[in-house]
């Protein structure tokens, strides 16, 4: 007696899951210039690492004899694996069966991704192409009826967030379900010109009187550009090394500290670009990414967002081989001002350094929140003060490297005062409740008009209120900690790494993630 021939049965039925949709529906997908979901598995996961769950999952027709006649697999494949030696979860959708619909067991099998990543404490990697979850007028036919809507699991999504960092690779149309998983994560990609993310696709905007396509609707330029994706790459292979790198610098789970490398930088090295790399005159922008670079572990600047709220640059880096968050003003785009898109980037990016331990450098330079109609009609001032709680929230150190400009509400949200101040000064710091520039003119304006030379009174105006504005008089007065040399900043961040180690807590934040 044996169970050799249901061994057998079990070989073939993995088989024919192995087939996906079958040849054409599989033809159809490469000539789309697309990976098949078990191409995207194997090039992500380390060789050989992947362990797959409920392979055999679908939908099987019998004849009368009930004997197994056809068999369609679930449209997606999950199942354990590596990522650079490290437990990871993955879950894929199938776009060669059913247009990866709901309809083929993806749910029962979204909902066992999540909790097994969860309870187990690993990373979950989605890779999305297809509705992901939503549903398929097809299925009225077997099902002839309609539902009132729900998202079952969708705590689990909101809960798990809060647990384990979540990667979301758009590798095709990501529409419905598939869009809020995408959006629901910690860090998301679109491939150009091969993925998409949009509620309802163009067939249904064109009933609605809007006949386009899908690039247009929900291509890279409109999704990367108003924050829905963080990153946008060229290829798939792209896409995974993007997944691969954001995960190196974050735990498995909130219940771990941030994995801390091997140096290979200098930690006493000192960049001489520093010390000329902001312009005397205060109003000539500069490029923060230099300074980024120059002050953290040489080459490991990942950059998050890089298309949207682009007055602020954010990402992850590592200082003597310890992973941080990193924000930097970035002065080429309305000088650095807190935009309504840079608040919430700032408010999603504190959000997930808090949750996953990361310490925050802050490159600070913001001559405050953006203002104007435009501005306030897109709800700068709610949006603002959002993004000030998220800091002031943070449950993470935070060094503050003032930069240049400091104003106002925005310009005070570079740390929470009530701590004790991590900070540092260059000689190029400007700060106070509002600009001199523009002040001057406001509050000596009766004088100006009154004066027998009003340039010449300006001109003195302005030599008094700029000796006024020294940083060495903020110093004199301890309301600037450190005045430094812009060049000693790598060395001191290193300090400051190393110190902030000693105080992170693994474990869950009071407050998870704002998806």
């Amino acid at each position: 007696m044996s169970w050799e021939e249901s061994i057998e049965e079990l070989r073939r039925r993995e088989r024919l899951a192995e087939k996906m949709g079958g040849e054409e529906p599989v033809s159809r997908q490469r000539g789309r210039g697309k990976l098949t979901v078990r191409e995207r598995v194997a090039f992500l996961a380390d060789p050989g690492s992947f362990h797959e769950i409920g392979k055999i999952a679908g939908r099987a027709t019998y004849n009368e004899h009930d004997e197994l006649v056809g068999f369609m697999p679930s449209n997606s494949v999950m199942g354990r694996a590596e990522l650079n030696g490290r437990p990871v979860f993955i879950l894929g959708d199938d776009f060669t069966v059913r247009g990866g619909a709901a309809d083929a067991s993806i749910r029962g099998k979204l909902l066992q991704s999540i909790k097994q990543a969860s309870e187990y404490r690993m990373p979950f990697v989605q890779l999305i192409d297809g509705t992901g979850g939503g549903g398929s007028i097809k299925m009225f036919e077997a099902d002839p009826r309609t539902y009132i809507p729900e998202t079952p699991g969708w705590e689990y999504i909101v809960e798990g967030m809060g647990e384990v960092p979540y990667v979301s690779l758009g590798l095709g149309p990501c529409a419905g379900m598939g869009a809020g998983r995408l959006a629901a994560s910690h860090f998301s990609v679109l491939v150009k010109e091969l993925s998409q993310v949009f509620v309802a696709g163009p067939p249904v905007t064109r009933a609605l009187g809007e006949d386009v396509t899908k690039e247009e609707l929900g291509g890279w330029q409109i999704q990367a550009r108003n924050g829905t994706v963080d990153n946008v790459v060229d290829t798939e292979a792209d896409a995974f090394e993007a997944a691969r790198k954001f995960l190196s610098y974050l735990p498995s789970s909130v219940h771990e500290l941030p994995p801390v490398t091997e140096p290979t930088d200098d930690p006493a090295r000192k960049d001489e670009r520093l010390i000329s790399i902001v312009p005397t005159d205060g109003k000539t922008a500069y490029k923060p990414r230099s300074i980024v670079e120059a002050c953290v572990d040489l080459g490991t600047f990942f950059e998050i967002g890089e298309q949207w709220g682009r007055g602020i640059v954010t990402g992850f880096a590592r200082i003597d081989g310890h992973p941080v968050g990193v924000l930097a003003g970035d002065p080429f785009f309305l000088d650095g001002a807190w935009t309504a898109d840079v608040c919430d980037k700032v408010t999603r990016h504190m959000d997930l350094c808090s949750t996953f331990h990361l310490p925050v450098v802050h490159f600070v330079d913001c001559p405050g929140f953006a203002c104007g109609v435009k501005h306030e009609t897109a709800g700068v001032t709610r949006r603002g003060v959002r993004a000030m709680s998220a800091v002031y929230q943070a449950t993470v150190p935070v060094c503050a490297i003032v930069i240049r400009k400091a104003y106002g509400l925005a310009g005070s949200a570079m740390m929470n005062p009530s701590k004790a101040k991590w900070r540092y000064c260059w000689p190029s710091g400007d700060w106070g409740s509002l600009p001199m520039a523009g002040g001057i003119e406001a509050a000596y304006r009766k004088e100006l008009l009154e004066a027998d030379d009003p340039d010449a009174l300006l001109k003195q105006l302005y030599k008094k209120f700029d000796a006024i504005a020294s940083p060495f008089r903020t110093a004199e007065s301890f309301y600037a900690e450190e005045i430094i040399d812009p060049r000693e900043t790598r060395p001191l961040l290193v300090d400051f790494v190393h110190h902030a180690r000693r105080v992170l807590i693994p474990g869950k934040t009071a407050f998870g993630p704002r998806p």
